[in-house]
């Protein structure tokens, strides 16, 4: 599941004028008299007429400092429907993004470059979270990708609410068990207010009982060291988390009347204070003032708890930028400093990051929405340094995250038909909250058989 950031929220990280639809790498010519000539995907299509302008900018800007390398941007959306196509037809750009759920196999399956010795070039190299740059690691250690955007699974409560329930919204759960027994209390003690609910519905229902899962140590999907995934819902740590909901739903009585959410829904339930509690991607705050006039100033946001297990992890996605593989060195080299430029360097810039923060609150945006940090703690900080002027979310809102972030293992999202399996656990997550006698392990068993014949099928 991707996150709902708005993308057009980074001033930076927008499109250039005269953007052509799509191109080939071949069409690039890839270098010629001297120059270096890059076909470049930095957004989806469909792009606001600001975004290109903003992107056009950012194109002259390179090219001043790299007179060598001739950049064309285009609109463009990876998928992996057809990606394999595009691939052997040499119409892939150079520079194109993937989701974090698909980094991995693409580079282990030989379908990506190679930029190891170019990314060790770039003044961000050793900086890195190494939690976020192993979706971009291949399994032979090798670098095939640079992330960017990346987001957490966390829990969001309303401040206002925990106070009203008598709660220390300087103090969120840590535990499940916390979780519980605060949404209990704010249940019985606020009136109308579901102290916790997760979404159910547009395949969210899965993604975050993925994230449950996770949390507790186990997997939805596993994959063998011939590469072959194996669908595994029907495990113990899936159904300690539906047990988990079970109680808080049938037993507890914390959870509300209405169990049919997705994700514009249960933002707006939050946003109304109907929900004190709910998992989502770390940075939904963004979205939660944009789309919601929410007030920032009611919102906290904790990392969501991990169990005592060496493989508990906190579900995490988001975007890596990639290059052709059928790429010249001089385009991989070229490739990697434009990523650097564009991606990368706002986060390490002073300059950069100054301006994307007064252009975001200057729209009303969130300005310091605590996302997964790309690089080291003390990195992070400088770049909070930075923005502080033009911070619009209070630091000491979000401290919880932001102090506890660095110590969660990352997880990322199942990586073979990925929502289809979200799908389908929709209508389990349901029937636990829906029917009080739910038989979840024939439940769980259905789902298995019915998506691993979808992978099978991919397999051969």
């Amino acid at each position: 599941m991707k996150s709902r950031k708005a993308i057009a929220a980074l001033a930076i990280a927008a499109v250039g004028v005269g953007l052509l639809a799509g191109c080939s790498s071949s069409d690039s010519a890839g270098a010629k008299n001297g120059k270096v000539y890059l076909t470049v995907a930095p957004v989806l299509p469909g792009a606001t007429a600001d975004a290109l302008k903003a992107l056009g900018d950012r194109v002259k800007e390179f090219e001043k400092a790299n007179p060598n390398i001739i950049v064309k941007p285009i609109e463009y959306q990876w998928t992996g429907t057809t990606f394999a196509a595009e691939l052997a037809g040499g119409t892939l750009p150079d520079v194109f993004n993937v989701p974090f759920t698909d980094s991995k196999t693409l580079a282990n399956n030989g379908q990506l470059a190679d930029i190891t010795a170019e990314f060790k070039k770039t003044s961000t190299a050793d900086k890195w979270n190494k939690n976020v740059l192993d979706v971009a690691t291949g399994k032979d250690g090798k670098i095939y990708g640079i992330p960017w955007g990346p987001y957490a699974m966390a829990l969001s409560y309303n401040r206002e609410i925990f106070t009203k329930a008598g709660l220390d919204p300087d103090k969120p759960p840590t535990t499940l068990d916390e979780i519980e027994a605060d949404a209990k209390a704010i249940a019985e003690k606020v009136p109308g207010t579901a102290g916790y609910m997760q979404m159910t519905s547009g395949n969210t229902g899965g993604w975050e009982l993925a994230t449950l899962t996770n949390s507790l140590g186990g997997r939805l999907e596993t994959v063998g060291s011939d590469g072959k995934v194996t669908v595994t819902t029907d495990n113990d740590e899936t159904k300690q988390a539906l047990a988990w909901l079970q109680k808080l739903r049938w037993d507890d009585n914390a959870m509300g009347s209405n169990f049919l959410f997705d994700w514009a829904g249960i933002n707006q339930a939050f946003a109304s204070g109907q929900i004190a509690m709910y998992m989502s991607g770390s940075d939904v705050i963004g979205s939660l003032m944009q789309a919601n006039g929410f007030d920032q100033t009611k919102y906290g946001v904790t990392t969501f708890p991990l169990a005592d297990s060496p493989d508990a992890g906190i579900l995490s996605g988001g975007n890596v930028d990639v290059v052709n593989v059928k790429d010249s060195p001089a385009q991989i080299a070229a490739a990697v400093k434009w990523i650097d430029f564009y991606r990368t360097q706002p986060t390490v810039d002073k300059a950069a990051a100054v301006k994307n923060a007064q252009t975001l609150k200057a729209g009303k945006q969130a300005v310091n929405a605590p996302t997964l940090p790309v690089f080291d703690k003390s990195t992070w900080q400088q770049n909070q340094q930075w923005i502080e002027p033009y911070a619009n979310i209070p630091a000491a809102n979000i401290k919880p995250f932001t102090d506890g972030i660095f110590d969660q293992q990352i997880v990322p999202e199942p990586s073979a038909h990925t929502q289809d399996l979200y799908g389908a656990l929709d209508s389990v997550v349901q029937a636990v909250l829906t029917k009080k006698n739910v038989d979840v392990d024939a439940q769980l068993k259905a789902v298995d058989k019915k998506i691993q014949a979808l992978v099978d099928a991919d397999q051969g």
